[in-house]
């Protein structure tokens, strides 16, 4: 495995590596599978490198029943509504929606679906500005782009 990413990271599961991988790569833009190494003994899928939207990942097959938490997350830009709206589906499916962009998808893995313009709506000098995104995003499951712009001018 060549890895010209300085930092990857690897995503672990029971026995679900190579599902998950080809999961998120049909849904992701710019995604493939890069390589499936499997063990010498059983044949059976050891890792999985694939790219989303162009990041180098690992899932590897533990053969142990560990869980994600919130704790970790893969946040994804998206520049349209529409875009928002396509990922929340398809990952959410199975999964579980939750809180401020929030979802955790079929495996576990806790994902954020953001209009790219989030951080710039946060770090307006005007504090008024940031104060209402915030409040109106924590109305919210999936995000809607019109209703935060509209927060951010006072509408």
């Amino acid at each position: 495995m060549q890895l010209s990413q300085k930092i990857v990271p690897f995503l672990s599961y029971n026995n679900q590596a190579e599902e998950a991988a080809r999961h998120y790569v049909s849904i992701l833009p710019d995604s493939k599978i890069v390589q499936i190494t499997k063990q010498p003994d059983t044949g059976e899928v050891m890792t999985v490198e694939f790219q989303l939207a162009g990041m180098n990942f690992v899932s590897l097959n533990t053969g142990m029943d560990w869980k994600f938490t919130e704790s970790i997350s893969l946040s994804v830009s998206c520049e349209t509504q529409e875009e928002i709206d396509e990922l929340w589906e398809k990952l959410s499916a199975g999964g579980e929606e939750i809180q401020c962009g929030w979802l955790k998808d079929q495996f576990g893995v806790h994902w954020q679906i953001v209009p790219s313009q989030i951080l710039n709506f946060y770090s307006d000098p005007d504090p008024e500005k940031s104060k209402r995104v915030f409040h109106a995003m924590m109305q919210m499951t999936k995000l809607d782009i019109a209703k935060l712009e509209a927060a951010y001018e006072g509408q």
